[in-house]
């Protein structure tokens, strides 16, 4: 079971300041274009090493990015579902499991932690279950608009040759 990433969150930050690191609040990285190496936080959950491994480095400055969960994330994700080509059952199946999401709304449902060494940004990240519920929601929902978009006919009818 992930931890409680509310309380994690006032840890990480509470021991960033105690060992003299620089915190440097930001936005995601993991869309940032330098290379990216993510900390096996399945089997060292333990952020406090990753930590370590920054001072050892000569990293100052942390960087730290939490994202508290919205009513915006399950609006958006509704919408998508309306617009999604699936069949009934299956929309009111996601539906259901989207609103059952509304209890954590005001939850912290990720964080990441960073530094830079070498041109590379490694990072430690965690989010909680009910997040990667609603990302794997969201995931099947994409695929039915890939799934569409594949089988609309093409510039002669839907015909093609082998040859």
């Amino acid at each position: 079971m992930k931890p409680d990433l509310d309380t994690l969150n006032a840890e990480i930050q509470h021991y960033v300041d105690e060992k003299g690191f620089v915190l440097f609040h930001s936005y995601s990285r993991l869309s940032d274009t330098t290379e990216v190496l993510h900390w096996d936080t399945s089997r060292y959950p333990d952020y406090r090493m990753f930590l370590d491994v920054a001072a050892r480095t000569g990293a100052r400055m942390i960087v730290y990015h939490h994202r508290d969960f919205t009513a915006d994330y399950l609006e958006d994700a509704l919408a998508r579902l309306e617009e999604a080509d699936l069949p009934r059952e299956e929309k009111r199946d996601l539906d259901q499991r989207v609103r059952a999401l509304r209890v954590y709304e005001g939850f912290t449902c990720a964080l990441e932690i960073s530094f830079d060494f070498e041109n590379r940004i490694y990072m430690f990240d965690l989010r909680t279950d009910w997040y990667d519920e609603l990302l794997d929601i969201l995931e099947e929902i994409e695929e039915s608009f890939a799934g569409a978009e594949s089988s609309e006919e093409g510039p002669l009818g839907g015909y093609f040759s082998r040859n």
